[in-house]
């Protein structure tokens, strides 16, 4: 318990250092400390130090961070890039099933890292929680803090921007839902571990948020927090409950930006009649989802989802001639669904783009303002890349 300041300087300028408030790192959050550098000016990159008790600490990689660009009405939106995936299963084997380890390939993170992309969106499934983890506050802390100490995170966690939403192992048991008595608890731990911008929308509890990045707009909404048992058939049918789908389908139709990316734990688009996927459960939502995108004819929207360990990419066409997209990525390393492309149905798959073993995304956009592209490309542990598809500002697919 000492206090934690973030000392920060314009890159090659350190005679403009400046320092934030201190924050006293208490047991009571695992001795996170969110440190918040202000006066700092658009499109520049800083380094910076972590002072404990006015000590810096040394990393054996670079601590930076790069702010976004004023870039509107004088010049065409900059390019970016995005990393994102889900599924991150850490061993420890005192708490592990017995047999074969769960995770592997941690060198992933690294290839993550290599790629340098501005942010990282984490889609769920972030960690998991054991048996001795979800029904404790320190369970649940203990999780996070021995998974985010192995080095191959750590450099990963220092090279880029992260936000992430939650799925069922990182909120309390397997297909946990609303009714999860310890789902305050597993927000306050959400919450000191990840930086999002809120957590929940104005009003409601949860992950769910909202943010731009340049030109995109990025929706992350909580499929767990309100989500009705999966099996319990005189139960409203919601993953995200009312206020929050009524919040997200009116912020949809506000949205001007030429892609709409909405991270959900679950798959949106497949018909595969199995898992936790929203045709399995929430097929009434899932068209009412569906159909005010084509009632409201907006154009761009992307779901990134997670969950099902293995990677696929899903498209379909409205009636009002519009293309909707769902990426799934899954998994980074916890165990892989060998055998997923003749093992699952989904009559909206692109073909060859079923990854099944460990993998993560990069979304690269690019172009002039009125002709934006999503390039999405797929890595696989060795940080190969395994595929690429590219998706114009119109929706097709190339």
């Amino acid at each position: 318990p000492v206090p934690v300041v973030m000392r920060y300087w314009e890159s090659g300028k350190p005679e403009t250092a400046r320092s934030t408030e201190p924050v006293l790192a208490q047991a009571h959050t695992s001795y996170t400390a969110k440190c918040i550098a202000g006066l700092l000016e658009p499109g520049r990159t800083y380094e910076y130090e972590i002072l404990l008790n006015g000590k810096a600490i040394q990393r054996p990689y670079p601590l930076r961070f790069t702010t976004q660009p004023i870039w509107r009405w004088r010049a065409d939106p900059p390019a970016f890039s995005v990393a994102t995936g889900s599924c991150a299963y850490i061993n420890e084997p005192e708490y592990d099933r017995p047999g074969t380890p769960y995770g592997s390939d941690y060198q992933i993170f690294g290839h993550i890292a290599d790629q340098k992309p501005n942010l990282m969106l984490w889609l769920g499934d972030n960690v998991y929680y054991r048996e001795p983890d979800w029904a404790t506050r320190s369970g649940m802390l203990h999780r996070y803090t021995h998974d985010r100490s192995i080095p191959e995170l750590q450099s990963l966690l220092a090279a880029t921007s992260h936000y992430a939403i939650w799925d069922d192992h990182d909120y309390g048991p397997n297909d946990s839902d609303g009714t999860w008595i310890h789902k305050e608890t597993a927000t306050e731990v959400f919450e000191a571990f990840w930086g999002n911008p809120t957590y929940g929308i104005p009003g409601q509890k949860g992950c769910a948020t909202f943010f731009q990045y340049n030109d995109i707009d990025f929706f992350l909404l909580d499929n767990r927090y309100y989500r009705a048992p999966n099996e319990c058939g005189t139960c409203p049918r919601t993953a995200l409950g009312q206020a929050q789908l009524d919040w997200f389908l009116a912020a949809l139709a506000a949205s001007r930006a030429p892609f709409k990316m909405v991270a959900i734990g679950g798959q949106m688009l497949t018909d595969h009649d199995n898992s936790e996927t929203y045709w399995h459960f929430f097929k009434e939502e899932r068209d009412a989802i569906l159909q005010h995108i084509e009632k409201e004819k907006i154009e761009g929207v992307i779901f990134l989802t997670g969950d099902q360990h293995y990677t696929e990419l899903s498209r379909y066409k409205n009636k009002a001639d519009n293309w909707v997209y769902d990426l799934t990525t899954s998994a980074f390393t916890s165990g892989s669904f060998k055998g997923a492309a003749t093992r699952t149905k989904n009559t909206t798959r692109v073909e060859g783009t079923v990854i099944d073993d460990h993998n993560f995304s990069i979304l690269q956009f690019s172009g002039p303002q009125k002709e934006r592209q999503l390039e999405i490309k797929v890595f696989d542990a060795k940080g190969a890349m395994r595929w690429t598809r590219t998706i114009s500002a119109n929706g097709d697919l190339r």
